[in-house]
C-alpha cells in the first residue's frame, strides 16, 4: 500500500511539474514573439507580410502544448492570389494552431478591443491586422469597404472567423455574411479553412495531446451579381465546412 501511494504521489508531482513548466515556457515564448514582432514591425509598420511571419512563430507553440498540427493545402489554393479565408473559431488555442495555416500576404480581421490587450494587442495592430468595431453596424459596413480597398490596392488576402466568436465545443456557430460580402465586392474567392476539434483536448499535464488537422478547401467564387443570395451562399459554405470538420474528426479518431 505504501509503495502504491508513493507511486501515485510521484506521478502526480511529475504531471504537475510538466504542466507548470509547459505553461511557463509557452508564456515566455509567446511574449518573446510578440515583443520581437512589435520591434521588427516598427521598421516597416503594417507591411502585408508581417502577420504571416509572426504566425509562423506563434504556430511553433503548438508543439510546446503537445500538439501535432498537420496542414493540408490543395493544389487549387497553392500560389493563390488575393482571397478571403474563413476559418472555424474554437477557442484561444486557435492562436497557436491555425496560425500554422495563415498564407503569405494575408492579414486577419479582429475586434477593436484586441488592441487593449497588453503586448499582444500592440503586436496585433502593428503587424497590420484590421480592427473593427462589431458594436457599431455603420462602422462595420465601412470596415468592409476599407477592407475591399486594401485587398485591391495592396494585393492582400484577409482572414476572418465568420462565426464572430469562439464556439467552445458547440460545433460551427451560424456564420455572419461579412466575409462573403467582402469577397464579392473585392471580386476574390472565398477559401474555407477547416480545423478538426481541439475543444477540451489540451491538457497541460499530459505530454502528448494528439493531432490537429487543418485542411483548406477549394476556392469558392461568388458571381458579381447583386441578385445572388449572400445568405444562401454563406449557409451553403457553412454546411460544407461542417461536413469536412466531421470527416477530419473521424479520421483522427480511427487513427488514434
Amino acid at each position: 500500500m505504501y509503495t502504491r501511494v508513493s507511486f501515485v504521489q510521484i506521478n502526480y508531482w511529475n504531471t504537475t511539474l510538466l504542466a507548470f513548466f509547459r505553461i511557463l515556457l509557452a508564456f515566455i515564448v509567446f511574449l518573446i514573439i510578440c515583443i520581437s514582432a512589435c520591434f521588427y514591425s516598427l521598421l516597416r509598420p503594417f507591411h502585408r507580410n508581417h502577420v504571416h511571419i509572426t504566425s509562423k512563430y506563434l504556430g511553433k507553440i503548438a508543439a510546446i502544448l503537445g500538439l501535432d498540427v498537420e496542414v493540408r493545402i490543395p493544389d487549387s489554393v497553392k500560389d493563390m492570389g488575393p482571397a478571403v479565408y474563413i476559418c472555424n473559431h474554437q477557442n484561444n488555442y486557435d492562436l497557436f494552431t491555425v496560425s500554422n495555416a495563415l498564407p503569405r500576404n494575408t492579414v486577419s480581421v479582429g475586434k477593436s478591443s484586441l488592441k487593449w490587450i497588453p503586448v499582444f494587442g500592440q503586436m496585433y495592430w502593428l503587424t497590420g491586422n484590421i480592427l473593427i468595431d462589431r458594436q457599431n453596424s455603420n462602422k462595420a459596413m465601412n470596415t468592409i469597404t476599407q477592407t475591399v480597398k486594401k485587398i485591391k490596392e495592396k494585393n492582400l488576402s484577409v482572414w476572418l472567423f465568420p462565426e464572430g466568436t469562439r464556439s467552445k465545443g458547440r460545433g460551427l456557430l451560424p456564420f455572419k455574411t461579412g466575409a462573403f460580402r467582402t469577397a464579392q465586392l473585392a471580386s476574390v474567392p472565398i477559401i474555407p479553412i477547416c480545423v478538426s476539434n481541439q475543444h477540451d483536448i489540451i491538457k497541460f499535464n499530459r505530454w502528448n495531446n494528439g493531432k490537429i488537422i487543418i485542411e483548406l478547401l477549394d476556392p469558392i467564387y461568388l458571381p458579381e451579381d447583386d441578385k445572388i443570395s449572400i445568405r444562401a451562399k454563406t449557409n451553403e459554405t457553412r454546411d460544407l465546412m461542417i461536413a469536412k470538420v466531421e470527416q477530419l474528426d473521424h479520421e483522427i479518431k480511427i487513427n488514434k
